[in-house]
């Protein structure tokens, strides 16, 4: 999976947490946007390590 996969899903999977809070499912709310925050950091974790590897192979 690419970064802007991981990103898409954690945006969808916040939308849903969103559109679920709002109808008044506070459970499948709560699920998603736990999902959405474990996606949105490995987004971020998978990225720092890319830029490091990047920048480690230049030098």
């Amino acid at each position: 999976m690419t970064m802007n996969n991981l990103l898409y899903w954690a945006v969808v999977l916040f939308v849903v947490a969103i559109v679920a809070a709002f109808l008044g499912f506070g459970g499948i709310a709560g699920t998603a946007m736990g999902g959405a925050k474990i996606v949105f950091w490995a987004a971020i974790i998978i990225g720092v390590v890319m830029a490091v590897l990047g920048m480690m192979r230049r030098a």
